[in-house]
């Protein structure tokens, strides 16, 4: 089975892809937002191109585990997603991944560029979404 995770951002959408065997994640692209409607047809041109089944949606949650206003927008923005797209939609805490992914990209000797951080951040949500299923 395989997934794609969003890493919503209020500029940028980081993105990234699984395996087809929903193991291993690995960065794919950074889509820069402008509308809602471009962002979907964006997602669903993905989902198709690369025979995605579900699709992982990176929840903010504060340190202390609740929800607040970002949080909300994500649950909006998924909800309006999952009337255009045919796929199970999965939100999953992405508390500090956005940290995780910049120790990351230092760990392999490259630059955290701003662009690039997006999508490591959404396959670091993804690969913590399969491990729990494991």
């Amino acid at each position: 089975m395989r997934y794609l995770a969003l890493d919503l951002g209020d500029r940028r959408i980081g993105v990234a892809i699984s395996d087809t065997l929903g193991i291993i994640a690995r960065p794919l692209a950074v889509v820069q937002r402008t509308s809602r409607a471009a962002d979907f047809a964006q997602y669903a041109a993905l989902i198709q191109e690369h025979g995605v089944e579900a699709l992982v949606v990176g929840l903010p949650l504060q340190m202390d585990g609740s929800e607040g206003s970002q949080a909300a927008w994500v649950r909006d923005y998924s909800a309006e997603l999952g009337t255009v797209i045919n796929v199970p939609i999965h939100l999953w805490d992405e508390r500090l991944t956005t940290q995780e992914a910049i120790r990351v990209m230092h760990a392999q000797d490259k630059t955290p560029r701003k662009e690039w951080i997006d999508a490591v951040a959404a396959a670091v949500i993804l690969q913590s979404y399969l491990d729990a299923r494991g």
